[in-house]
């Protein structure tokens, strides 16, 4: 195929760009611009909202760093994941949390497919809509993950389409989740978290910096601290808190969620595909957790449609919460990620852009 013209209104997409070193898939449109890492697992680590131009997602202290050349001193107990975590939207998967063994397979920190590269192609670019697909296949596990990012003119919403494959005669389990994480400007304490689970669990808080001992499940989002005292986790800590928490959100009554900034006037907002990602993890890292990889440097907070919880495979399998897969069985999913202005939170799926 011969190279694409030059667009320069409406929507435009290439996937001829690189950013150290790495191959880089650019979709945008009048309101959106969103740039995902083809060969560091289609991480997307730009998605900014053109009319104020503020990139929502958060960026690492160590932002984009490409896993070649590497050499690392030593390996990492839970695997190299934090060693090329820029922030941003992961996939992970088959593996959620920290490492586990799974029927032969080692599989460290949030699984297999963030540190691949994937397959790109440009499958629709006109100037009403653009779309690209990406795939990839699990090197430790028999799985096959494909996925298309579609936007269309003037909209403010990125729509993703994912397959999911079992490509061997025996049943196979996992997990499966997508990882955003917010940062500032958009990030504050201004911040109200709304959605559509109804449940907050802690499964359990070894970090001394968490607000809450485990276990406890409380109605979302007033949630009983150490000493008893309800904390609304609802609202963001703000830029000068400690706070290190790990929640899972759920009893869905809609697959929903929404972060809104209410000084700034400005939110992002996630339906996805509930009969799939059943729950949602709640990550808030504010000036913490200390010790590595962050040593108190993140101020950030991750609300990550999932299959399950808790965190790690075989932990959810113990639960009975995993996905499985048939001999050769296939699952369809979609999710769907746009930006609002509001000062008001929304409170129900129908106020939402997406």
């Amino acid at each position: 195929m011969g190279i694409r013209p030059y667009r320069s209104f409406g929507c435009r997409i290439s996937d001829e760009f690189t950013y150290r070193g790495l191959r880089v898939c650019v979709l945008e449109n009048e309101l959106l611009r969103v740039s995902v890492l083809v060969d560091q697992g289609t991480d997307i680590f730009e998605f900014q909202y053109k009319p104020v131009g503020i990139d929502l997602l958060w960026q690492s202290p160590r932002g984009v760093q490409p896993s070649a050349p590497f050499i690392a001193s030593r390996e990492a107990a839970h695997g190299s994941f934090s060693d090329f975590y820029e922030g941003g939207w992961q996939e992970c998967f088959p593996n959620g949390g920290r490492s586990c063994h799974y029927r032969g397979a080692d599989l460290g920190l949030h699984g297999e497919v963030f540190g691949l590269p994937w397959e790109c192609s440009v499958i629709e670019d006109s100037p009403s809509h653009v779309a690209a697909r990406f795939c990839v296949r699990t090197p430790r596990t028999p799985f096959f993950l494909s996925k298309t990012l579609h936007l269309e003119a003037a909209s403010p919403v990125l729509r993703i389409e994912e397959e999911l494959v079992n490509e061997c005669n025996e049943a196979m389990d996992c997990m499966w989740g997508h990882h955003p994480a917010f940062g500032a400007p958009f990030l504050s304490g201004s911040c109200i978290i709304t959605t559509g689970a109804k449940t907050a669990v802690l499964h359990d808080a070894d970090d001394p910096q968490s607000r809450f001992a485990a276990p406890l499940s409380a109605a979302y989002p007033r949630v009983p601290d150490r000493r008893g005292q309800p904390v609304d986790i609802s609202k963001v800590p703000d830029r000068h808190a400690t706070v290190s928490d790990m929640f899972y959100l759920t009893d869905l009554a809609e697959g929903w969620y929404a972060v809104t900034n209410t000084d700034l006037g400005l939110g992002f907002a996630m339906t996805f595909d509930p009969s799939v990602f059943r729950h949602i993890w709640y990550w808030i890292a504010c000036n913490a957790p200390s010790g590595s990889p962050f040593y108190g440097r993140a101020y950030t907070v991750a609300l990550e449609p999932f299959t399950s919880f808790p965190a790690v495979l075989a932990d959810a399998i113990e639960a009975g919460r995993q996905l499985t897969l048939p001999p050769y069985g296939a699952v369809r999913t979609w999710l769907a990620a746009g930006v609002f202005e509001a000062r008001v939170p929304p409170q129900h799926r129908t106020q939402l852009p997406c």
